[in-house]
């Protein structure tokens, strides 16, 4: 039995439903098959070959013997001894095809001559590449039935990225799904599976640069004439240290194009928003800006992707996630917040030799916002021999904490002691 795939990379026909597996940097496609005796003939269309994975082509259940890679015939074969016309000096004429390797024709005069393929006119619209034959996959098998054709593909990928809305002291994640590919083909599929985490590849060739593409929001390509509601995503058992979504309708990949799905309503157990100075002891005075700092948990494991934060409707930076587990603590910061500053005094108590001595430090937090902002400061102290922090005995490198609320327009002042010996 033959079956081909010249309009689209999966297979059609028989009833079989084709199935996607999509990976952050690869895909599987697989599609069920029916051999009626011992030898099945596939042909893959062209735009699926650059960026398929080299020995990753499997028919399984049928017992495979061997597999035979190679092209068939090109189009321009089956014209072989027939006639075609040929222009040329702005005249046409009938003349025979005798080769179609190297375009050798034989004229009304019985000469034999080459010609390009350009001064020949067809009956039939030919292809785009008419001298090159379809390759084609010849699976041979040791018993007729149903089985699994599957294969590899870098075309087809996805990345999952994050928007958190926040306003006031309420704050919500929304997930969107980001499924691409960048093959000249479309790809379409009835059963879709994402996965998230971390599915390494043998060594190959290198992901090519992705193409230009169209984001279709709704999920469905041009080529779908659906008029029922757009695919969703939905959490399924994870596998083999990977999350599994997996989508509830057919799905159609444009070729050189995206499709954007919500995924994931997740809900944040907890939000906080607050600045953060992380810095070491030093006896010189200083002064500057605090960091922007969000702390979040969510109520459902997240796969590491892009962040963007939203305060009020407005853009005001972007993180990457990591992948974290169900209620695993979340913590980034946006870059310097001027409207938080901090004054760091220092006060020799006791000098002494080469770095000991005893010093008060004093910080002075202004917060110029009309809210209140949570200030989390750590100011980490290191000795060789002692070291004492407000009195209380340390070791190697310590670290000076304070949390302060900093009322709106307002400042606060918090001082602590350092005493260093050698």
């Amino acid at each position: 039995m033959r079956r081909a795939l010249l309009l689209t990379p999966l297979l059609f026909g028989s009833g079989h439903a084709t199935d996607l597996r999509v990976y952050p940097g690869f895909s599987e496609v697989r599609e069920g098959v029916t051999v009626q005796g011992q030898r099945l003939e596939i042909t893959l269309a062209e735009g699926v070959w650059p960026d398929l994975l080299p020995g990753s082509l499997e028919l399984r259940g049928l017992g495979l013997t061997r597999l035979v890679q190679d092209r068939g015939p090109g189009w321009l074969k089956r014209f072989e001894g027939q006639t075609v016309k040929l222009r040329e000096n702005g005249q046409s004429q009938p003349v025979t095809l005798v080769r179609a390797s190297d375009l050798t024709i034989r004229d009304a005069a019985g000469d034999y001559r080459q010609v390009r393929l350009d001064q020949l006119a067809f009956p039939t619209l030919p292809p785009e590449e008419p001298l090159t034959g379809p390759r084609r996959l010849i699976f041979e098998v040791a018993q007729p039935g149903q089985g699994v054709f599957s294969y590899l593909t870098r075309s087809v990928t996805w990345s999952p990225r994050f928007i958190l809305s926040a306003a006031g002291s309420n704050a919500g994640l929304e997930a969107l799904a980001d499924i691409r590919n960048t093959a000249t083909v479309p790809y379409t599929s009835q059963t879709t599976e994402l996965f998230s985490g971390e599915a390494s590849l043998a060594k190959g060739p290198a992901v090519p640069m992705p193409a230009p593409v169209v984001t279709y929001t709704t999920g469905l390509a041009d080529t779908d004439t659906s008029t029922g509601p757009p695919p969703t995503l939905n959490p399924a058992a994870s596998l083999g240290g990977l999350y599994r979504y997996a989508l509830d309708r057919p799905l159609t990949l444009p070729a050189g194009g995206t499709v954007t799905l919500p995924f994931l309503k997740t809900r944040l157990t907890t939000f906080e928003r607050f600045v953060v100075l992380n810095t070491y002891f030093s006896p010189q005075s200083s002064r500057g800006a605090l960091n922007r700092t969000y702390r979040l948990t969510a109520d459902q494991p997240l796969p590491g992707g892009v962040l963007t934060v939203r305060e009020e409707g407005r853009v005001v930076g972007q993180t990457t996630l990591v992948e974290t587990e169900k209620g695993e603590k979340i913590e980034f910061t946006l870059g310097r917040d001027p409207e938080v500053r901090y004054g760091r005094v220092v006060k020799v108590l006791e000098p002494g030799e080469r770095g000991s001595g005893k010093y008060q430090v004093t910080y002075t937090f202004e917060n110029s916002k009309d809210r209140p902002l949570r200030v989390e400061l750590t100011e980490r102290v290191y000795s060789r021999v002692a070291l004492r922090i407000n009195g209380v005995e340390k070791t190697g490198e310590a670290r000076m904490e304070l949390r302060v609320d900093v009322p709106a327009r307002g400042s606060v002042t918090r001082s602590f002691a350092v005493e260093i010996e050698n």
